[in-house]
């Protein structure tokens, strides 16, 4: 998941599109605003990659919502700019600070996938002969 993508889904998973939610401080949810509205700047309100993002905070359980947003990011190439990224890590370490600290979201989609986070490991062998 790219690093837009992925602190757009913590803040909205810490509460923040509803306003301030479940997040007290008013910084992540200004850091969450101008992402928001550096997305819209760029790529323009009605853009694809913002429909997206809204999409996502109507509907956070979904699970293909968030996977339509790193689409559309990876397509207009959002994840390539210098701007973008620099705002999606200020969010990312601005919700680490907040109590209950971070949080990993990881999203997989395929075959024969392993994920790990938080410095632990994960493995898959496929037709691996038997020892």
């Amino acid at each position: 998941m790219d690093p837009i993508t992925l602190a757009i889904m913590a803040a909205i998973g810490a509460g923040v599109a509803g306003g301030a939610g479940q997040v007290a401080e008013k910084a992540v949810v200004d850091a969450y605003t101008g992402l928001k509205d550096l997305l819209a700047q760029k790529f323009g309100a009605g853009s694809k990659v913002v429909q997206a993002a809204q999409a996502v905070e109507e509907n956070p359980q979904s699970k293909s919502r968030p996977a339509t947003l790193n689409e559309e990011i990876t397509a207009a190439r959002a994840d390539q700019d210098p701007e973008l990224l620099k705002a999606a890590q200020q969010l990312l370490e601005l919700l680490k600070s907040q109590p209950g600290g971070a949080q990993v979201i990881q999203q997989a989609s395929g075959s024969n996938i392993a994920q790990a986070a938080g410095g632990s490991t994960a493995s898959v062998n496929v037709n691996a002969p038997k020892s």
